[in-house]
């Protein structure tokens, strides 16, 4: 629940939430799942302290120099749409880094990239119109496709704004400050060209990608991959399934959402048609289960050829991406936290027990 971006929201629109979700959704009487989190998370004070530190509880505050297509982008960006919630890099805390606005964060299986104005890092390549395209449809011929947590968002929500927020959406997110990361030497959109290995398999027993103990990332791809993404990572030639090289999640210096799109597959329908790919993480769904060795296999094939080859997977990164990805230190810290806290009590009360005893002597 990101309460943390709702709170900026107008009382007004606020109210208007809630008559739509008291007299415009279908009650459905089905209890809700209990609640599961561990100690001390379950604990409502330790919100409270979190809250104290790090809950901006001003409303919005419209900057008089700029437009009101800006102010209303901005507003919509940091509140309704709470874009800054997945894709600002988190602190030890889980607070939203400050200075660092949309440069890029990891949420669960997926990561949400760098959307600043960088024409390196992030999407300053971009023309106003592409960003409006693809916050429609999820998809952007040639650079970037939406799965995973931008998949639903475009899903169930950017495609249903009217133009005139989705545009102003896009001229706060174009304007905002540009976030470098030295690793990038040019966009991820650019990455890779087509290329194939399928002349060195022809001859040989047979293609293998399931069948085989030992395949080669390879046998693999053209096993899995290539009859949608076609032998040469090119993709089909209306686009629906895109191409491997000139693609986000192949360019990226994070390689977490092309494991985790093998993983999961993509499955987001907008008013353009529906997007659908077959994941490979074993769901009943899944055509084919592969393991994590062969995914890391498959996934560097993919990148040595079609992306960044300097950014290589490893069996231990799927296996940490299938468990939900990367883990916050966040519950360690606090359970040492609240540990330490009770020994130094103890000590205390130790002291004060021993030095009262010593003075009645």
């Amino acid at each position: 629940m990101p309460y943390t971006s709702y709170s900026i929201l107008t009382d007004d629109d606020v109210h208007a939430l809630y008559t739509y979700f008291r007299f415009g959704v279908t009650p459905v009487d089905v209890r809700a799942p209990d609640t599961k989190l561990p100690f001390p998370m379950n604990l409502r004070a330790s919100l409270k302290v979190w809250n104290l530190l790090f809950l901006n509880k001003d409303a919005y505050q419209a900057d008089p120099h700029q437009s009101a297509e800006w102010n209303r982008g901005r507003y919509l960006a940091q509140g309704a749409a709470h874009c800054s919630v997945c894709h600002t890099p988190r602190g030890f805390m889980m607070q939203e880094e400050a200075g660092l606005e949309l440069s890029g964060g990891q949420v669960g299986t997926w990561y949400a990239p760098n959307i600043t104005s960088d024409t390196a890092s992030g999407i300053g390549s971009w023309t106003r119109e592409e960003l409006v395209e693809y916050l429609r449809t999820g998809r952007l011929r040639g650079k970037a496709q939406a799965a995973g947590d931008m998949g639903e968002a475009v899903e169930h929500s950017f495609q249903y704004l009217s133009a005139a927020d989705v545009e102003a959406i896009a001229t706060y997110v174009k304007g905002v400050p540009p976030i470098h990361d030295s690793r990038d030497s040019a966009p991820r959109f650019t990455a890779g060209k087509m290329s194939s290995e399928l002349a060195t398999l022809r001859g040989t027993d047979g293609i293998r990608s399931d069948n085989d103990a030992h395949p080669t990332g390879a046998e693999l791809f053209q096993g899995n991959c290539a009859s949608c993404h076609s032998a040469q990572g090119q993709g089909s030639k209306d686009g629906y399934y895109p191409s491997l090289f000139h693609n986000s999640a192949t360019g990226s210096v994070n390689a977490n959402n092309l494991i985790a799109t093998i993983l999961y597959g993509v499955d987001r329908t907008t008013s353009k048609g529906q997007a659908y790919m077959p994941g490979f993480g074993g769901k009943p769904t899944d055509f084919t289960a592969l393991s994590d060795e062969e995914i890391a296999l498959a996934g560097n094939y993919v990148l040595v050829h079609y992306g960044r080859a300097d950014i290589p997977i490893t069996a231990q990164d799927v296996a940490e991406v299938r468990r939900g990805g990367p883990t916050s230190p966040l519950l360690a810290l606090s359970r040492i936290g609240i540990a330490a806290g009770v020994v130094i009590v103890l000590l205390i009360l130790a002291f004060v027990i021993v030095r009262k005893r010593r003075r009645a002597h």
